[in-house]
């Protein structure tokens, strides 16, 4: 059989390991970005390390979260990052030259490239043909300084995609169909590779929307081939020197994929893969409920795809939009790195041009980058959206992120974005739905939810079609290069009061007696864990920043998580977390396992933790256990005291099972260690920081 792309690729970066599914395997990688909420953290490790200059091929710091400056906090990590990244050899692009995701598939990503970035959405630049994966700052940090990544060697699931898309149907409903039949839980260690006839319709801002949400599949990320539609897209860039044809071979192997669903839980997902799944397989029920499924392939009929909508609560949330047409919309954003490209863009103007949005709904854009703010400033399309009543935000993160634009509560947000999470927007329990922008544009007009199939005709609305420009503005001029060494040797980093050295974290203890300091329950992000938001402009001062974990949580009256984890520490207690099924989902950010670790927390027990956030905690030096048994979780509450007599030994030996014993019930539950070799010796050593500054000793 012949090789998958995915295949081909980690082959030529591998460094380490086997390329055997479910094997550890040590990457190079080519390109690293960062943003501003997660790059000072990463250029402050990257200092610690005692690194002085970038030695993989490129790394690119991008300020685009933090935009609002609200207090000096935000303008002090922006000073600090304009000033470290050119001396230690990164580019900079400046706030207001747009999100780091559009930014670099413009004007930095390639195919057949690796890319390491600081944010979830890395997968982004898959859309070019690339191996882009999100992580922690901390393991970019190694990346930038030319260590090798590792990560699982993954299992490639296949999406087939057939046919074209339909007038009015997106590439936004491909991506939120997949999450309606693999669900955001039980796909750590797989990619998604997109193949198909239907591959060759989609341009690279169709595909980049893909890629980009499946980081809410939680999978390592997603791959389009690299073809003529790569080329036209590079050339329009000015970079068509940098294209290279890239596809897997026409009799390329996939693997067979396997997922536990629960027979009334997941009854839409379970539907879903029986229409859509090649060679499906299905058990019985078991005594709890659950079938195990396989399958060779996800087949997707673009001419058969109809607009879907993720509703509150989760991007897996997934219904048609026919099924909740006309609810009352009160406001509509466009944007976000989701969708945001001139494409899009364009598509609103020209859908809107002469028409005018509901007057109760609010409706704003967020373009990706200043090309794409510039291009339809310079085609007219700008004045196309003021005058059809559209907010013109700035081409960041913004409201995605919880950075303006909360809903009253109450109000409906129908949004072009990757994530709802409750609360993400910065109100608690908050209603937002995601779609596309095709039915964004009809839904604002109409201010009701509505199949932009349905709404187009009632309102007079051809749909716009927008195809890739054969050139496109191009201006780097807030791009800040790297300095040369002899010039960044005498360039001064700007240090403001609210830039602190991250601490390192400690070795597991001998024995840990601790205390369950919150137990939580399936799908916690890391928006729970440590809030975005109002927040953000903390992530700097981890003392400060750590006031605010497991806060949206918290019940009013009763003392915060920082308040428990103290009183836990003057009793002589670890800090223990307990959670449920995909604990850690979401963001990449590190100090969901920084701030806990800050805090004591030596130990998290789950069902399930999600790819990054496990790494997260083993850089931290936080022990990640999986129960054993699921259902012992209903054994544990907040605030029992536990123990787990010799921990550290048991690391060290390799062993892949330990007891929990918890203190005054007759209770014992049995952990599992699921740690590879090199995720043991990281604990041992205390974290990553610890085990690469004892490396270069």
């Amino acid at each position: 059989m012949g090789q998958n792309l995915v295949k081909k690729i980690l082959a030529e970066h591998l460094v380490e390991g086997e390329l055997t599914p479910g094997g550890e395997i040590g990457l190079r990688i080519d390109q690293c970005l960062t943003q501003d909420a997660t790059g000072t953290t990463a250029f402050l490790l990257f200092e610690s390390m005692g690194l002085e200059r970038v030695r993989c091929d490129l790394a690119v710091s991008y300020v685009d979260h933090n935009m609002a400056q609200f207090g000096p906090e935000n303008h002090a990590d922006h000073m600090y990052l304009q000033s470290i990244a050119p001396k230690v050899g990164a580019y900079h692009s400046r706030p207001g030259n747009g999100i780091c995701h559009q930014v670099h598939l413009e004007r930095f990503g390639r195919p057949g490239a690796t890319l390491l970035g600081s944010d979830s959405h890395t997968p982004t630049s898959g859309g070019l043909g690339m191996v882009a994966i999100g992580a922690g700052g901390l393991d970019v940090a190694v990346a930038m300084g030319g260590g090798a990544f590792y990560t699982t060697f993954p299992r490639v699931i296949a999406v087939e995609l057939r046919g074209r898309l339909r007038p009015w149907v997106a590439s936004k409903d491909i991506i939120l169909q997949l999450l309606g039949i693999l669900t955001t839980k039980g796909n750590v260690g797989c990619v998604v590779e997109y193949t198909g006839e239907g591959v060759t319709a989609l341009d690279v801002p169709a595909r980049s929307t893909c890629t980009n949400m499946g980081a809410e599949l939680g999978v390592t990320t997603s791959v389009f081939p690299s073809d003529e539609a790569t080329r036209a897209f590079l050339s329009a860039q000015d970079r068509v020197d940098q294209w290279q044809p890239l596809a897997a071979d026409p009799d390329a192997e996939y693997d067979r994929i396997t997922k536990k669903l629960h027979v009334e839980r997941d009854a839409r997902a379970l539907a879903n893969m029986r229409q859509h799944c090649q060679g499906l397989t299905e058990s019985e029920p078991d005594a709890g409920g659950f079938v195990t499924v396989s399958f060779d392939r996800i087949v997707i009929n673009l001419d058969e795809l109809a607009p879907m909508c993720a509703g509150p609560g989760s991007p897996d949330n997934i219904t048609t939009v026919r099924e909740v047409a006309g609810l009352k919309v009160d406001q509509v954003l466009v944007g976000s790195c989701t969708n945001s490209s001139y494409q899009d863009l364009a598509l609103c103007a020209r859908a809107l041009r002469g028409r005018r949005v509901a007057d109760h709904v609010e409706f704003g854009i967020n373009p990706g980058s200043r090309q794409v703010l510039r291009m339809i400033s310079d085609s007219g399309e700008l004045s196309d959206l003021i005058a059809a009543g559209v907010r013109i935000l700035e081409a960041g993160c913004g409201p995605c992120i919880g950075q303006g634009q909360s809903l009253a509560e109450g109000a409906v947000s129908v949004r072009t974005f990757n994530r709802n999470f409750s609360g993400r927007s910065g109100t608690p329990n908050d209603r937002t739905y995601l779609v596309s922008p095709q039915t964004a544009i009809v839904t604002a007009v109409a201010g009701v939810l509505t199949d932009p199939r349905d709404g187009a005709g009632e309102f007079n609305i051809d749909c716009p079609v927008v195809d890739t420009p054969e050139t496109v503005t191009v201006d780097d001029s807030m791009i800040q290069p790297p300095l040369p060494p002899d010039a960044a040797r005498a360039a001064e980093v700007v240090r403001g009061a609210t830039i602190v050295t991250p601490p390192a974290g400690e070795r597991p203890p001998e024995h840990l007696r601790g205390r369950v300091l919150i137990k939580v329950g399936d799908k916690i992000t890391t928006d729970h864990i440590t809030p975005a938001g109002t927040f953000l402009k903390y992530r700097s001062n981890v003392p400060e920043y750590a006031k605010a974990v497991f806060l949206l949580l918290n019940e009013g009256g009763k003392p915060t998580f920082a308040e428990r984890a103290l009183a836990a520490k003057q009793a002589g207690l670890h800090g223990v977390i307990v959670a449920g099924d995909s604990y850690g989902q979401g963001s990449s950010r590190e100090h969901a396992a920084l701030c806990p670790m800050y805090l004591g927390v030596r130990a998290v027990l789950a069902k399930a933790i999600e790819r990054i956030h496990k790494a997260n905690l083993i850089n931290f030096g936080i022990v990640p256990l999986l129960f054993d048994d699921p259902n012992d979780c209903d054994r544990l509450a907040a605030d029992d005291e536990v123990t787990i007599s010799g921990l550290s030994a048991a690391i060290e030996r390799g062993d892949e099972t330990i007891d929990m014993t918890v203190g005054g019930r007759d209770v014992e539950i049995a952990c599992r260690l699921d740690l590879t070799r090199r995720e043991r010796r990281l604990l041992m050593a205390g974290g990553l920081l610890n085990a690469t500054r004892e490396k270069r000793s």
